[in-house]
């Protein structure tokens, strides 16, 4: 009879557990999904505004110019916020059922562990200042190729996301939702060159811009972003695959920019005639992913996380989605990650 009260009491436990988890992640969920229906269906708002302004006859003059420029990102940051902060809330409201207004739960979620989670954002910040800095500073004044470059930024990733899945992964799931909704709305402002900003991110942008980003859109930001964050997404947090929120750090972090800084310096046999990849740099990336993996996984298991997966498949696995890597010439950074991912899975 004892034994069974305390196995009631386990499992009632474990349950009211996995249902506040559950809640909690729905609740993230919902924010993000908000967030970005909110920027994907703001921009088709905002060009039927336009058209709307365009309507009503105006005078070519530059002073008129100029009025007609700060009146069109007057429109754009009214409406942004109308839909950004009154529309969407609305939405998120009504399928999840929030407390308060999502943006307010959104700052209690943050401010529920505050030295963790504002530590975490106070390191991103200035890592990312930094970074960012240093590296428009060097693609304006070297000879640096913008491929090692963009690099840079890989390596950058590692040193933010891997520190945070491993102690805070529900708050990286959220902070990949606004770090993607960011995104989104520079590359608005970018495309339609809202004043005052517009063009200054369109110069920034630039800087890092390759043969897979047209001269309407940029993605390749959005590719490295997605990468990461949708491994990350799709886990479930503890389970036998621990390495599996980590497919997109180690595939195009490691892996990716190993590849690409070796393969440029010391490569010389070729995958194709035509392609620029080489046999060295998938070597090097392949190896680089194993040794992260071996410091890896002890880190994980001393946090908790338990491993059953065999070495050789970890091995396979590797090898795999390295060799993939060397034939994807096209937004590799999106798809590389999730083979990874579904390998590590299996």
């Amino acid at each position: 009879m004892v034994l069974f009260e305390q196995l009631h009491g386990y499992w009632s436990s474990s349950e009211l557990a996995f249902v506040q988890n559950g809640t909690r992640k729905n609740e993230i969920s919902t924010v993000i999904q908000g967030l970005l229906l909110g920027l994907l269906l703001f921009p088709v708002a905002f060009k039927f505004l336009l058209h709307a302004l365009d309507s009503f006859p105006s005078v070519t003059s530059s002073g008129t110019m100029i009025q007609n420029e700060r009146r069109r990102s007057l429109i754009f940051f009214v409406s942004f916020g109308l839909i950004m902060f009154v529309v969407m809330p609305l939405w998120m409201q009504f399928v999840q059922d929030f407390q308060k207004h999502p943006l307010l739960w959104v700052v209690d979620f943050v401010f529920s562990e505050p030295a963790k989670r504002l530590s975490l954002c106070i390191y991103w910040v200035c890592l990312i200042y930094v970074s960012v800095r240093r590296f428009y500073y060097i693609s304006k004044n070297s000879k640096t190729e913008r491929i090692l470059l963009r690099k840079y930024y890989h390596l950058m990733a590692v040193s933010m996301f891997v520190p945070a899945v491993i102690f805070q992964p529900k708050f990286l799931d959220l902070a990949f939702g606004a770090a993607l909704a960011v995104f989104l709305t520079l590359e608005i402002i970018r495309v339609w060159r809202i004043w005052p900003l517009g063009q200054l991110v369109h110069q920034f942008m630039n800087a890092f811009t390759d043969h897979r980003d047209s001269e309407l859109l940029i993605v390749s930001h959005f590719s490295l972003l997605l990468g990461c964050a949708l491994p990350i997404w799709l886990s479930s947090g503890y389970n036998d695959r621990p390495l599996a929120p980590f497919a997109g750090i180690l595939s195009l972090g490691i892996g990716d920019t190993m590849a690409s800084m070796v393969g440029h310096k010391y490569g010389v046999l070729r995958w194709s005639k035509t392609g620029k990849k080489t046999i060295e740099g998938t070597a090097a990336g392949i190896t680089s992913v194993l040794a992260a993996c071996s410091v890896l996984l002890p880190v994980l298991a001393s946090t908790g996380y338990i491993f059953t997966q065999h070495w050789l498949h970890l091995f396979l696995a590797v090898i795999v989605s390295g060799l993939l890597e060397a034939y994807t010439a096209q937004l590799d950074n999106a798809f590389i990650p999730l083979v990874f991912y579904s390998l590590l899975c299996l």
